[in-house]
């Protein structure tokens, strides 16, 4: 298991040993989250089901997030099988979600949710699958039972929560003992800061956000890369796979 701090569960880290964000991001993500969470919520959801939200796809795949995301499925760096019920976290317009059709096994049951009842419906007409249960959702407050789901993909929407807890927690109670995750999201460097500008969101110290898990019950199993290229750079954003305790 990969702790906050190293193999070993060393202890977390105290307030006055947190790593500092960088002044960039804090500079860009401080005017995004000013007001209440319910504003900032609908805001978000009125980006998502206009113009940005409706090209969401096609730079997804310009980005090469999408081809680049599925290797981690076809590869099985994060293994679909045996996986009985999955939820996709923000599902969007149904990147993400397309993958597990494609590699989860037949039987599986998936759940997809998102905040914008426009982006589900982009999702449905994008994957042409029935297969799917299309469920209208906010992160922070879930309609599903506690324990049910041994499988969560979380594709970057945790970076539209001014305090990662605030999601994590709903996540880690729906998931079942030793269920897994797949998170990706965006990670405070330069890079995050332009994603933040565009997408109205923040961005996660690795780090910090690992601790944020810890505390949770939320184990880093192992962190992902996309390529080797992304892991000797450090590029790509944070990709982990985590394990309820």
């Amino acid at each position: 298991m990969i702790g906050p701090e190293s193999s070993r569960g060393s202890c977390p880290p105290s307030q006055a040993e947190r790593p500092r964000r960088k002044a960039l991001n804090r500079l860009i993500e401080q005017p995004i989250f000013r007001k209440g969470y319910d504003e900032y919520r609908e805001k978000v959801r009125d980006v998502y089901d206009g113009t940005r939200g409706a090209i969401l796809a096609t730079c997804s795949v310009l980005s090469l997030h999408m081809p680049l995301g599925e290797r981690l499925f076809k590869e099985r760096r994060f293994d679909l099988n045996g996986a009985r019920r999955i939820l996709d976290v923000g599902s969007g317009a149904g990147q993400i979600a397309g993958h597990l059709l494609k590699y989860a096994d037949p039987e599986a049951e998936i759940t997809c949710f998102d905040l914008s009842h426009e982006m589900l419906r982009r999702a449905r007409q994008r994957l042409k699958s029935s297969r799917p249960r299309y469920v209208v959702a906010d992160l922070t407050r879930l309609p599903f039972p506690e324990a049910y789901f041994d499988c969560v993909t979380c594709g970057y929407v945790l970076e539209h929560l001014p305090d990662p807890r605030m999601g994590l927690a709903e996540l880690a109670r729906v998931m079942m003992p030793g269920a897994r995750m797949l998170l990706l999201t965006t990670e405070e460097n330069f890079a995050g800061a332009w994603t933040s500008l565009i997408w109205r969101c923040r961005s996660y110290n690795r780090q910090e956000l690992a601790r944020i898990c810890h505390e949770l019950g939320l184990l880093w199993r192992q962190e992902l890369w996309f390529t080797k290229m992304h892991r000797v750079l450090r590029a790509g954003g944070i990709c982990v796979e985590i394990v309820k305790q």
